[in-house]
């Protein structure tokens, strides 16, 4: 199914749901279980966490469905919900440190507030395909998990789901200068990471591949 047709099949199923069309909701659930499910389990790092968050987030969903007014896509609504759940989650376990703040590199701006040194990798979702082997996406998951959690979220909603900045200062509560810092430094962060994957010569992914042997 093309992005076109989904998108038009989705209006149709919101407007029958706003309708309170029970059955219309559910096909959109089952839609978008499993990538509602994928972020919360990235965002919460706890699979526990990340099942009650993606029941909050369709409860969240029909309840306020007569006040989508469909200005973005529905799914891009339902990751800001999602989003949402999980930030509140991980804020009342205190899981951002200053610390893990203090490891990431800080962002630089031109005179007119620009960011600076921005990074040339392709972080979009074809990444994990065009990796060079499971090694190298295991190293940049571990990176990702590893971020502070508003960093981690601004990554995964810009680069992972392609919300637009707006979107993401929305549903951050933040602006949009904020949400580019922070997507700067993720981006840094994880640059880093395979900077660093890359210097290990130990790693198979890096390794010469031995010469194939000759009839002898």
């Amino acid at each position: 199914m093309n992005d076109l047709v989904q998108a038009n099949e989705d209006r149709e199923l919101v407007e029958r749901a706003r309708q309170r069309d029970v059955a219309a909701f559910e096909e959109l659930v089952a839609r978008y279980r499993s990538k509602v499910y994928g972020l919360a389990v990235r965002m919460m790092q706890d699979p526990s966490d990340a099942e009650e968050v993606m029941q909050e987030s369709f409860l969240s969903a029909w309840q306020n469905l007569p006040s989508f007014r469909g200005e973005s896509a529905f799914g891009s609504w339902l990751y800001r919900i999602c989003a949402n759940f999980c930030l509140m989650r991980l804020r009342r376990k205190k899981v951002e440190t200053t610390e893990a703040e203090a490891q990431l590199p800080e962002p630089r701006f031109d005179s007119e507030g620009s960011l600076l040194s921005h990074p040339s990798y392709d972080w979009s979702r074809g990444t994990e395909e065009k990796a060079l082997d499971n090694e190298l996406r295991v190293a940049i998951e571990t990176a990702t998990d590893s971020l502070p959690a508003e960093h981690r979220t601004v990554f995964l909603l810009k680069d992972i789901e392609g919300l637009s900045y707006e979107e993401i200062a929305e549903t951050l509560g933040t602006t949009v200068p904020a949400v580019k810092s922070r997507l700067h430094r993720a981006r840094l962060a994880l640059r880093e990471a395979i900077d660093a994957f890359y210097k290990q010569p130990e790693s198979p992914a890096r390794s010469p591949r031995p010469a194939p042997l000759q009839p002898g």
